[in-house]
């Protein structure tokens, strides 16, 4: 590993000119444009090898990954492909450190986490679709970058509150990013999903700017731990920046249909004023319920909000060792959140988020 982390990006080019040259069918598996797609499937490879001697932290990992991966056709067949660019790759880019030792390991590791990848994909497609047809029921802007897209899956989706998934529009084939539930399960089935534009975001743009009521787009299965423990009575600290407010609605609308009168505090965070696009929704969840309670914080306030970023906010009020805390936001608020929790008081396992790699797309 630290002989190939320098020349990554050559390592992982090489990879795939392997694959495709020797199973040029695979391509076809693959988005057009491979610019984020190219370093996800080599960088979880290496990511699953360096926790092979963790079978309890690799099976988590690989499950999800390999139910995750029945979105893009992935078949069993294929992994023994895969298994064999990875060694090419390794073999050809880390000439001081291979040998037949290094290369048995390698490819001992890479048989478990096929294994345990294909298992999970097979029992996954007894109980659920590799994916769901969802049209597009409501489009609606809030901002000039911000829009609330609501669903109609073509069956049955089961999911949990603070859970997310992943989307695929028509315009992008085969280009998947994570988008949090924005409610908690309606009786109506609908689903729906805040959505920002962000620069070269090829799905986000599409979402906010492109989309329309009929259009048609694709669900992942749900996935994501962002979940209410509902057995107990603690009380809840929730952190959400910009469109990462979506998962924490939803939280606060589980906890009120369970009605168990538990004290939900709210910290809904961005850098202006006008990026609280959904204050109003959470101010009315407020007044609807008395365990609730709803903290607007800007990075630069006017008079009334709460200023200086969310962990600054935090620390002003509390205490909250005894509380569940949950973040959602931009991968560095959820850095800067999880220091200002611990730095409080409040254990490692009570804090929730799902994986900062998973959620760039979900929240940016």
């Amino acid at each position: 590993m630290a002989e190939i982390e320098p020349i990554a990006d050559q390592v992982t080019s090489y990879f795939y000119a392997l694959l495709f040259l020797h199973h040029p069918g695979l391509r076809d598996l693959f988005p057009v444009a491979m610019d984020t797609q190219r370093d996800r499937l080599f960088k979880a490879l290496l990511t699953a090898a360096t926790h092979a001697d963790d079978p309890v932290t690799l099976t988590t990992y690989l499950t999800h990954l390999g139910r995750g991966h029945r979105k893009y056709g992935t078949l069993p067949q294929h992994y023994p492909a895969v298994g064999e660019a990875l060694i090419g790759a390794l073999s050809r880019h880390a000439p001081q450190t291979w040998g037949p030792r290094t290369e048995a390991a390698w490819v001992g590791a890479y048989t478990t986490i096929s294994q345990i990848m294909i298992d999970a994909a097979t029992e996954d497609e007894l109980r659920a679709p590799a994916w769901w047809q969802a049209e597009v029921v409501a489009h609606v802007m809030r901002t000039k970058d911000v829009a609330v897209v609501t669903v109609r899956p073509d069956g049955p989706y089961p999911f949990l509150a603070g859970q997310y998934t992943a989307l695929e529009t028509p315009w992008w084939p085969r280009i998947w990013r994570h988008y949090s539930f924005a409610s908690a399960p309606r009786s109506d089935g609908l689903l729906s999903f805040h959505v920002k534009a962000v620069p070269a975001g090829w799905v986000s743009n599409a979402l906010v700017h492109r989309a329309r009521v009929g259009d048609v787009v694709r669900l992942g299965p749900p996935a994501g731990s962002m979940t209410v423990d509902h057995t107990s009575d603690s009380g809840l600290l929730c952190l959400g920046g910009g469109t990462g407010i979506a998962p924490i609605k939803a939280l606060v609308e589980d906890v009120a249909q369970h009605g168990r009168r538990r004290s939900v505090d709210v910290f809904y965070g961005a850098r202006r004023n006008q990026g609280l696009y959904d204050i109003d929704t959470m101010l009315r969840l407020q007044q609807s319920h008395p365990w609730l309670s709803v903290r607007p914080v800007v990075d630069d306030g006017p008079v009334g909000l709460l200023s200086g970023g969310i962990p600054e906010a935090v620390r002003e009020f509390g205490p909250w060792h005894t509380h569940d805390a949950y973040l959602s936001g931009p991968p560095g608020m959820i850095r800067r959140g999880v220091d200002t929790l611990v730095g409080i008081g409040i254990p490692t396992h009570r804090i929730r988020h799902d994986s900062i790699e998973e959620l760039v797309g979900a929240t940016t």
